[in-house]
């Protein structure tokens, strides 16, 4: 076994989901229409050491936040699996067990508008965790935990009494952060965390959650579609197309010497504080439609390096000079 899964914390194998996204059975009868499924996942495995951040990065559609949602147990895998701190975490979820588990696995949302119970003070929002796992019973405790959490994000105790709508979109996302780790978290998945910020706002949630991980060695799985915000976070980057991981390298190499056509794309639609006044390489092409994806390689209707091989056989991912890719024209060195 490998140095580095001997320490991972996380570990998904062959990780894939399904959706029947088929019309109701009758209309299929009727109207002489096939069952339509959907593979918002397709085999993706990869893993996290303890105390490191690994960002997964694609478009919109490519199954990020399928992998997050399957991560904590919100999806049922329909194929493969993951392993919690060598436990298998899905298996786990269903056992009354399973609740120990997932103290140590939280998730933060998107959306720190949509996440927060408007009806709720923030006492009770960041308390909701704390009762529900029975950590904490006495009620005076569970308020100095919830001002202990509050002042771990930058925010006051004084705080607690007031509701969502009282704050802005940074100081929720703020709160969602303190709910995440009042039952101690060891693993969060954070679903795009700071997409729904002003940039500055995006800086001061970032930095709090680099804080965070120094001081209570958590581990992160940070999905994103900003490369800025993941050169900012990451240690290791997955890129991610159409259900599939295509490149899998450390956050430097993959920034300085991307292997992957998509990889570099992404990279090149990126603007640079040197490159003022140059042109800037658009992503070209759309994402196909994932419930008719192209044969071959995904990728080869927008890939300029894309031949024969390429639109009828699948790549497999490889490790290649320590950066798993899953490129024909990498595995050729044609480029």
């Amino acid at each position: 076994m490998s140095e580095v899964s001997t320490k991972a914390l996380v570990r998904a194998t062959d990780l894939a989901k399904t959706f029947d996204v088929s019309a109701p059975w009758l209309n299929r009868v009727l109207e002489g229409q096939p069952r339509m499924l959907l593979k918002a996942v397709d085999g993706v495995s990869f893993e996290i050491e303890k105390g490191k951040t690994l960002a997964l990065v694609g478009e919109s559609g490519c199954g990020k936040s399928t992998v997050a949602r399957l991560l904590v147990g919100l999806y049922e895998p329909t194929r493969g699996g993951f392993e919690f701190d060598g436990e298998d975490a899905h298996a786990a979820f269903k056992t009354p067990e399973g609740r120990k588990l997932r103290r140590r696995i939280q998730m933060i949302f998107q959306d720190p508008y949509a996440s927060l119970n408007p009806r709720w003070t923030v006492e009770d929002i960041i308390a909701e965790p704390l009762r529900e796992h029975e950590i904490l019973s006495d009620e005076p405790a569970i308020k100095e935990r919830v001002g202990e959490l509050l002042k771990s994000v930058g925010l006051s105790p004084l705080d607690m009494v007031k509701f969502p709508h009282q704050f802005s979109g940074g100081q929720r996302q703020r709160i969602s952060i303190a709910r995440a780790l009042a039952t101690h978290p060891e693993f969060l998945v954070c679903d795009e965390p700071t997409s729904a910020l002003d940039v500055s706002v995006q800086a001061q949630v970032l930095n709090i959650m680099k804080d965070l991980q120094r001081q209570q060695g958590l581990t992160y799985l940070f999905i994103s579609h900003n490369l800025a915000v993941v050169r900012h976070v990451s240690d290791q980057v997955g890129v991610m197309y159409l259900g599939r991981l295509v490149e899998l390298a450390d956050k430097h190499t993959l920034f300085d010497t991307p292997r992957h056509p998509y990889t570099r794309m992404l990279l090149d639609a990126i603007p640079k504080m040197h490159d003022t006044g140059k042109a800037r390489t658009p992503v070209s092409g759309e994402v196909p439609n994932p419930l008719n994806p192209p044969s071959g390689c995904a990728f080869h209707p927008r890939c300029p390096h894309a031949n024969a091989r390429c639109s009828s056989e699948r790549p497999k991912i490889q490790t290649l000079a320590g950066v798993k890719v899953a490129c024909h024209a990498v595995e050729e060195g044609r480029i």
